[in-house]
């Protein structure tokens, strides 16, 4: 039962809102920038406008050297401060009278001592905001006296002003976010269109549509290297498909004759009343049929396990002349009987499993007298070069054509098709003796050349250094 996968924005919403969401914070940090500035160069003005002012007064009240003037101060104070409607201006002497106060001001109902004598004060009055400022000045009368200054500026132009860019950055902010979202969808699928592409193709893929690639011309970098490996997979894929098809056809066909020789045998020796010698000849005729199907059945589990992995580790070290020699006396018989000669030369060790590269050798050496003339010699040679040993079967026979010879170690192959099922074996030993070279980390080799067939395992020497993963592994 396949999984819920729940709901997931596509790459192309995805990639939109990012886009939209970054440009909004780009644009909100932008607004709030400008309106710091803003701010801030409002708040500059304000400022100096106060000092200013302050400034004015003061030197109207340092010219204030008689009561006469002092007198006379509410109309000097009314004519330097013509023009200048949003600037209110409160003036109390030291007992708190009040000596000038703008017409309508909002200063009446504030107290003027609770203004601080330094830095501005924002307050507000009738939903009117003020920045005042309190300063103390002293006239040059006969009794000098202290005077107590009280400047505010209406500022809520400034604050309306401020809130208008708030409010239009907000909106700048939607639209923009919008606009940057719709684009941003726009060309995430403008951009992720090859993708889009390469997702249909793949849709098409199939176990019958194995041979198709997914197209690489015109993919951007950022997927091209995503095509390649999944290509390259689908090169596995069809490769493993294949030889799985053709292995499985060749199993057919291999075990097709032995099935079918016990069942004619079978079926003619019921077809009528026989002797028990008859009987029992038929059963030994049955029973070398059966140890043939157990040999392939055993070579085709042996060969699955090497596909897995699942070959055991060297373990021990292993003189291969002593090995040779010992399958040399093994086959003697049978080569006397051919009147082949079996010959040894070389010396070489190597880590790996005795019975495994016994097997091996056995293969190579059986097929080379299945196929050496008579009066003709079989050598085996052993050879260490650098780190590695070469072991060699050489015969003379009929020469394989090269476009054959990598063939050879293919399961069930065989060069001579016409042989099958007459005593030539099922085509595996040759692809047993690969994968047992290469489960010892070897390769083999094969070349054919006017009458003279060799075939070659080389395997690593057990006198190599060892790597440093092979010095902490474990026998299993």
């Amino acid at each position: 039962m396949t999984p819920s996968v729940g709901w997931r924005l596509s790459l192309t919403a995805r990639v939109a809102l990012l886009f939209a969401l970054f440009s909004a914070a780009l644009l909100l940090l932008v607004g709030l920038v400008v309106e710091r500035s803003v701010a801030r160069h409002f708040d500059e003005i304000d400022q100096h406008e106060l000092a200013s002012k302050l400034a004015v007064i003061g030197n109207v009240i340092d010219r204030t050297t008689s009561e006469q003037a002092l007198a006379n101060l509410p109309q000097r104070l009314g004519d330097v401060l013509i023009g200048h409607e949003l600037l209110d201006v409160y003036v109390a002497d030291s007992l708190g009278r009040v000596l000038y106060m703008t017409p309508g001001a909002a200063l009446r109902d504030w107290d003027i001592r609770e203004f601080p004598t330094t830095g501005e004060q924002v307050r507000e009055h009738a939903g009117i905001r003020y920045i005042a400022r309190r300063q103390t000045f002293r006239a040059s009368l006969p009794q000098p006296e202290e005077l107590h200054v009280l400047v505010a500026i209406d500022i809520s132009h400034h604050v309306q002003f401020l809130a208008q860019i708030r409010h239009q950055l907000w909106l700048a902010i939607l639209l923009a976010g919008l606009l940057a979202g719709g684009l941003g969808w726009l060309a995430a699928r403008k951009g992720l269109a090859p993708l889009n592409r390469v997702t249909r193709a793949a849709r098409g893929l199939s176990a019958e549509r194995l041979g198709e690639r997914l197209p690489e011309r015109d993919a951007p970098p950022e997927i091209l290297e995503l095509l390649r490996a999944f290509n390259g997979m689908l090169d596995r894929l069809e490769g493993s498909f294949r030889r799985l098809s053709d292995f499985s056809a060749d199993i057919a066909h291999e075990l097709r004759t032995p099935v079918s020789n016990l069942m004619t045998e079978t079926q003619v020796a019921l077809s009528r009343a026989r002797s028990a010698e008859d009987y029992r000849e038929t059963l030994h005729s049955n029973l070398e049929e059966f140890e043939r199907l157990a040999r392939m059945i055993g070579d085709m589990l042996f060969l699955a396990k090497a596909d897995n992995g699942m070959l055991p580790r060297p373990v021990e070290t292993i003189a291969l002349e002593v090995e040779a020699r010992a399958l040399i006396e093994f086959y003697e018989a049978l080569a006397e009987e051919k009147r082949v000669r079996l010959e040894l030369t070389g010396t070489g060790t190597v880590v790996g499993d005795r019975l495994m590269l016994r097997r091996a050798l056995s293969n190579l050496l059986s097929n080379a007298l299945r196929h050496t003339p008579a009066g003709e010699a079989v050598q085996i040679r052993i050879a260490e070069t650098g780190d590695r040993i070469r072991l060699s079967v050489r015969n003379a026979g009929p020469t394989i054509p090269p476009d054959r010879l990598p063939l050879l170690f293919d399961r069930f192959h065989r060069i001579d098709a016409r042989r099958a099922g007459h005593g030539e074996g099922a085509g595996l030993g040759l692809a047993i003796t690969r994968s047992i070279a290469e489960a010892h980390g070897g390769h083999v080799h094969a070349e054919s050349a006017d009458g003279i067939t060799i075939f070659s395992v080389d395997l690593p020497s057990a006198n190599r250094p060892l790597s440093p993963s092979e010095h902490t592994r474990t026998p299993p």
